[in-house]
């Protein structure tokens, strides 16, 4: 293994090798390669295929980075150099590089068993605090109805509901309950369930669009095809549940595609892509200076409720985070912030709002005065409206 990591070669990942080596007179199995067994690893504790690709990303530049060494030969001094050029040279973001560093504490910990106490000491990069992007209730409105068909109804649960884009893409028929005006989202962020709101409003042109969707399926099965991707091994489970209507899309893509290992003619979710795409014109087309996603219709959702009164825990179980320091982000719309705080200045406007001409002299310069110091005073502002040490 080791003369095969100085030469470079096992890290032909996408190569088709044969699954068995000849030594002496007889065959024997290959040894599995690195990123396969990184892969086999991820998927055993059930990581989401996201993660699973951005470890073995991850673990790929590492190994490229040191001119395809093998890991079990490098360590902590490897390590951090290859984190410090991604901060110092990448300029990448404190998120990326932690992602980086979770993805090769797996690696060593979890797939080559190796016990680096050095590991414990690393010092993760600090996540700056970011105040989200939020829309008003006019921007909102003004964005939804520059959307049209399928991508506006979606819009209207990300932001009716609080979901995040792949949760409302993901959607299946039986995820909808009219009579209870609930969504329930299955396997969220964390692999976890919960429960959202089914807005009254959205629900007549939703049930439109069921009914078209409907229609859609029925022509499907009549051509043969008809089947969705099911849930880990659901498929195996109930072989025929892959084609009954609750299982469906609520959103499907516009065209079917073949899988090879089940020879079904299946019909995947609309693609995120595709409703990224027309939010970003949206915004542009209503002119929107604010960088506003499809993520923004959650972060207003959340500012929303709580202006409307909504306590801090309902919001976080509607939002489904673990923890309510996450939701307390959102907790900025109580405080009104720079916008409500009075300027000293605006105190003397009725002083300095007469003619020009009786500004002279002294006068001038002690109103300049006033004005430069109000300025200062302003830059020296923190973050929670107290003056900085400096």
């Amino acid at each position: 293994m080791r003369a095969a990591a100085r030469s470079g070669t096992w890290l032909r990942g996408h190569l088709d090798r044969p699954s068995w080596v000849c030594e002496g007179p007889s065959l024997v199995p290959r040894k599995p390669r690195l990123l396969d067994t990184v892969r086999d690893a991820l998927r055993v504790r059930h990581y989401s295929r996201r993660t699973e690709h951005a470890y073995l990303g991850w673990i790929r530049r590492y190994i490229l980075f040191h001119g395809k060494r093998h890991p079990a030969e490098m360590g902590a001094a490897e390590v951090s150099r290859f984190l410090s050029a991604l901060a110092v040279e990448g300029r990448v973001s404190a998120s990326t590089q932690n992602q980086a560093l979770a993805a090769l504490l797996f690696l060593y910990r979890r797939v080559l068993g190796v016990d680096l106490p050095w590991l414990d000491d690393l010092v993760r990069a600090a996540r700056p605090q970011r105040l989200p992007v939020v829309l008003s209730r006019e921007e909102v409105r003004a964005v939804l109805l520059a959307l049209r068909g399928t991508v506006r109804l979606i819009c209207v649960l990300l932001y009716g509901s609080g979901l995040r884009l792949l949760e409302g893409a993901r959607l299946r028929v039986k995820d909808l309950d009219f009579r209870a005006n609930q969504i329930t989202v299955r396997c969220g962020k964390g692999d976890r369930d919960r429960v959202s709101v089914l807005p009254a409003t959205a629900q007549p042109a939703l049930q439109r669009h069921l009914e078209q969707v409907r229609l859609q399926h029925e022509r499907d099965l009549g051509a043969g095809a008809g089947w969705v991707e099911m849930p880990h091994a659901l498929g195996r489970k109930y072989p025929n549940a892959g084609r009954e209507w609750p299982w469906q899309w609520v959103f499907p893509a516009t065209r079917t595609y073949f899988e090879p290992v089940t020879r079904q003619r299946r019909r995947h979710h609309l693609h995120e892509t595709a409703i990224q795409r027309a939010v970003h014109r949206a915004v542009r087309e209503v002119g929107l200076t604010k960088p506003a996603t499809c993520h923004t219709f959650r972060h207003s959702f959340a500012t929303h409720l709580l202006e409307d009164g909504y306590d801090i825990r309902t919001v976080q179980e509607l939002l489904g985070h673990r923890d309510v320091r996450t939701t307390m982000i959102y907790t900025h719309v109580l405080n009104r912030g720079p916008a409500g705080v009075r300027s000293p200045l605006d105190g003397l406007a009725g002083e300095i709002r007469g003619p020009a001409r009786t500004l002279t002299g002294s006068d001038a310069r002690r109103y300049a005065d006033i004005a430069c110091s109000v300025t200062r005073l302003k830059g020296r502002r923190g973050t929670d409206g107290k003056l900085g040490n400096d």
